[in-house]
């Protein structure tokens, strides 16, 4: 507790810095910070050279755990853009925003987009160390029809926020969409290919709810949509005893995740460890997910090969 008072008081001396900000060149690339690497990419994507990015939870990151410094209040201070998820995912933002003084254009990359809702009991069951996710489950990208989505609102707020460059974030955000609109295509007919009865898998935390809906796949998790959640001894033997029940064949480890408490549900039932799925943050560059489009590749085709058994 102390740490994070301090941390505030840091973070609080920098926001008359932020209150304003200079008048930006017309020659300078346009400021813009993304609340965590899936983000990033996105606005790379569509930005490109156009844009100075900075990312707040970079590769292999946590976003539920993470906690800002007064460096990262600096970068938001002077940015113009600031690219979140919205839906309760970054709890951390809110105090950092205002602590910073950012004074820009903040876009919400899920407005628009379809939700997962969540009743009540779900609710409770996720609210964490004051964390609270919402009526809504944050995890959106994981249905690239949503990704096309976060792609457009992105596009159109460096648009807004860039007018000198308008038409080349919107070629490029279109052409963005237009590839995530094929690999969509890809996926589906990846996982079509798999039969029904086998397209169950197990997994650290409840962040591919999306990706099962829209590709008609069940996970299984013995904790909530955060990381922060700590599963109970009931809540495993009940996984175990689905797991034995259902004949459920392959169990995956999540890069910012617990993989303690799967390698337990493997040895416990047998199943096999699929490669790790990538669910809130990129791989570093030399990685198998460097890219939002690499990361949705490599997780369908771990889970395809997971689910037929190969």
């Amino acid at each position: 507790m102390l740490v994070r008072r301090t941390t505030l008081l840091l973070l609080s001396s920098l926001a008359l810095a932020g209150a304003a900000l200079p008048g930006r060149a017309a020659d300078a690339p346009l400021k813009v910070v993304a609340s965590f690497s899936i983000l990033g990419d996105m606005v790379r994507q569509i930005g490109g050279a156009h844009v100075e990015l900075a990312t707040l939870v970079g590769p292999d990151g946590d976003a539920h755990m993470f906690e800002p410094t007064p460096a990262d209040a600096e970068k938001l201070a002077s940015a113009r853009v600031l690219v979140v998820n919205g839906l309760g995912f970054e709890s951390w933002l809110p105090r950092l925003v205002e602590a910073s003084g950012f004074a820009g254009r903040t876009v919400v990359a899920s407005d628009g987009a379809r939700l997962r809702s969540l009743d009540e009991a779900e609710e409770h069951d996720h609210a964490h160390d004051g964390h609270h996710h919402g009526h809504h489950d944050p995890h959106a990208w994981q249905d690239l029809a949503n990704g096309v989505i976060y792609a457009r609102n992105i596009g159109q707020a460096l648009a807004k926020a860039d007018p000198a460059h308008a038409e080349d974030y919107r070629r490029a955000a279109e052409a963005y969409a237009s590839r995530l609109q094929e690999l969509d295509a890809g996926v589906r007919a990846e996982i079509a290919a798999i039969p029904a009865e086998r397209r169950k898998v197990v997994t650290a935390h409840d962040a591919f709810g999306y990706f099962g809906d829209a590709y008609g796949i069940t996970f299984i998790a013995p904790v909530g949509r955060s990381t922060e959640a700590e599963p109970s001894a009931f809540d495993v033997a009940r996984i175990i005893d689905q797991i034995r029940q259902e004949g459920i064949s392959a169990v995956f480890m999540e890069s910012s995740a617990n993989t303690k408490m799967i390698g337990q549900i493997a040895q416990e039932t047998g199943a096999v460890i699929g490669g790790a799925l990538y669910s809130d943050a990129l791989s570093g560059p030399d990685g198998d997910a460097p890219t939002y489009e690499r990361m949705f590749a490599w997780n369908a085709r771990q889970l395809a090969r997971a689910m037929a058994g190969s």
